[in-house]
């Protein structure tokens, strides 16, 4: 290979809008955000260099041999994230990104298209989460990032327009992508008389100087110069291009192990798309209720560890064609494994953010897909026991954290154990195999004390109150406040009667913990809100009802549960909670494992 003729930005992104440049299927999608946009933008400007692209000539009679993609027009961080399949004839050579694509689609964005991430006050089923924003620059003054010159951001339409009615004298914002309708430099001279920046009375000489400088700079780099310098890989040898872009994608945003298996099952699967396949069923899955942050990396480990490939590491040598097509062939059933798996956690009342170790799904879809397991493992009465099984072996390996770092030497284990006990969710097998190692599933004394210190909000004080209620998961749950929060604090506590700063100290220090802390019904908690428990309490409930509510929820019979005696309910809830917990995970107090308790303190700190 050898540097070809540089083309000019302008040229680069009519090739783009021509389908001339596409992207191979082994291209990962783009990842870059809107501040690595803007700062390389800036860094055209600065006339700093950008890096050589690599691009591989298909020619016309091999163009549909292979699969390839278009470059995105615009990006939705919720709706449009993934490329759209190239319908392309082979009439003509095309252009295949094999290195500099995410610097490409930056400047297809930043000229042409638009960019819509998520605002953090918005939920993501809302639409006014995103706005479309486009990229400007301002013509009037230098940025104020110390890593900028050029002051480029991505705007809203609302932004746009509030900049320019309040904040006229310091921004004028550009929209970067006219600059491509500038055939010469009397069109800048045009803008600039047009827009009235030369005008004195409004701007000064420096900031006039600004302006025509950067139009004319992006006129100049944009329109004019050949800095897209390349190289050309003409081979049609797939083997041969699929090895230059594993080695030239070693840098950069690295092209994760995930995106070169997706890369070549893309390249290898002979009668599915896995590329779109597998982002279409990453979608679908995280869309199941209440919802999920699934990724392509655990749907991709799950495909090596389901199908039983010996080595499940992440490594080039075990992405063989050979296991390419073991996990085509399998892909309906993994499938069919990881989306009950999902819908089995979600009907134990985890979501998003309760789900602390998504690698955990993965044992639960290889027992359901071993067993050839279909709707019934959510529904029958004939396996109620393993749903228990599978809930108390999931809250164990979430609480001991089991799954963090990198489980890969456990999965051949839970695959064997799995595989040589079925039907039943084998969990005991599984405690005694691991107890007394750092994947120990087994509890001590020492830890659950540790747990019961948990604090109000956290997915570890929801996994403790899951492992102790007996939950309808028909309905929606919410952690709750026995004594609502509402009360805790110096002003209020002395209204009640506690005088004592020290007493007042401890209700602070503690009513956020297990022990103030209840799973009752979203509407009930709703209804619940901010009143005191014993007023809540005995409007609510009478004789035999308020018997199984106290029951249900752990609480002592021996108090009267206003708050001025909030403490001793605390101390005595604790204890039954403490008990329950030692009886539910089968606490052998003769064998303390100190060390797994200063882990959970670790974690909960």
């Amino acid at each position: 290979m050898a540097y070809e003729k540089p083309i000019t930005i302008r040229e680069a992104i009519s090739s783009i809008q021509n389908q001339e440049y596409i992207l191979p299927a082994i291209q990962r999608e783009f990842v870059w955000n809107t501040k690595q946009i803007e700062l390389l933008f800036d860094s055209i400007l600065r006339d700093y260099p950008i890096s050589t692209f690599l691009f591989w000539k298909v020619k016309a009679e091999n163009v549909e041999k292979f699969k390839f993609y278009r470059f995105l027009p615009y990006y939705h961080q919720r709706d449009k994230r993934h490329n759209e399949l190239a319908e392309l004839s082979g009439e003509k050579d095309r252009f295949a990104i094999l290195d500099g694509q995410q610097r490409l689609t930056s400047l297809y964005l930043g000229l042409k298209g638009s960019y819509a991430y998520k605002l953090s006050k918005y939920g993501w089923k809302n639409n006014d989460a995103f706005p479309k924003r486009q990229l400007y620059v301002n013509l009037l003054s230098h940025s104020e990032d110390i890593d900028s010159i050029y002051d480029f951001k991505f705007l809203s339409d609302d932004e746009y327009s509030k900049a320019k009615e309040f904040h006229s004298e310091k921004y004028h914002w550009f929209k970067v992508g006219q600059i491509l309708d500038f055939t010469d430099f009397p069109d800048i001279f045009k803008y600039i008389a047009d827009h009235s920046l030369m005008d004195t009375s409004k701007f000064s000489a420096e900031q006039a100087k600004f302006a025509s400088d950067t139009l004319s700079k992006l006129f100049q780099y944009f329109n004019k110069n050949e800095i897209i310098n390349f190289y050309l890989e003409k081979s049609d040898e797939l083997d041969k291009v699929l090895h230059i872009f594993i080695r030239v994608n070693s840098g950069g945003t690295q092209l994760s192990y995930s995106d070169l298996l997706l890369s070549i099952a893309t390249a290898q699967w002979k009668d599915k798309d896995a590329r779109e396949i597998i982002h279409r069923f990453v979608d679908q899955i995280n869309a199941i209720d209440p919802g999920f942050n699934i990724n392509k990396d655990l749907v991709l480990k799950s495909c090596l560890v389901l199908t039983d490939i010996k080595d499940i590491k992440f490594k080039v040598d075990n992405f063989s064609s050979e296991n390419m097509t073991l996990i085509e062939s399998e892909w309906d059933n993994i499938a069919k494994a990881l989306n009950l798996s999902i819908q089995l956690i979600a009907s134990f009342g985890f979501n998003d953010k309760t789900l602390t170790a998504y690698n955990a799904i993965i044992p639960i879809a290889y027992f359901i897909k071993k067993n050839n397991l279909g709707d019934e493992i959510l529904h029958s009465s004939n396996h109620v026991e393993n749903r228990k099984l599978i809930k108390e072996w999931l809250i164990r390996a979430l609480l001991k954290r089991v799954f963090g770092g990198t489980p890969d030497n456990l999965y051949p284990v839970y695959r064997n154990i799995i595989s040589e006990n079925l039907g039943k969710f084998p969990l005991q097998i599984l405690i005694d195999k691991y107890k007394g190692t750092n994947k120990s599933l087994s509890f001590d004394e020492e830890t659950i004390e540790h747990l019961l210190n948990t604090q109000y909000g956290s997915a570890f004080a929801y996994m403790v109150l899951n492992l102790v209620y007996p939950l309808n998961h028909n309905y929606k749950f919410h952690q709750d406040h026995i004594h609502p929060k509402k009360y805790f604090n110096h002003r209020d506590l002395i209204k009640f009667g506690i005088e004592d700063e020290n007493l007042r100290n401890q209700y602070l220090s503690s009513f956020n913990s297990i022990s103030n802390l209840q799973l009752i019904q979203e509407t009930e908690n709703l209804e619940k809100n901010a009143t005191p428990f014993v007023d809540w309490l005995n409007k609510n409930y009478k004789d035999e009802d308020l018997l199984n509510y106290k029951n249900l929820h752990f609480i002592p019979n021996d108090n009267d549960l206003s708050i001025i005696n909030y403490l001793n309910f605390f101390t005595s809830r604790r204890e039954i909670l403490k008990n329950k917990l030692m009886q539910l995970l089968k606490v052998d107090s003769k064998l303390p494992v100190i060390e797994e308790a200063e882990l959970i303190e670790e974690e909960l700190s």
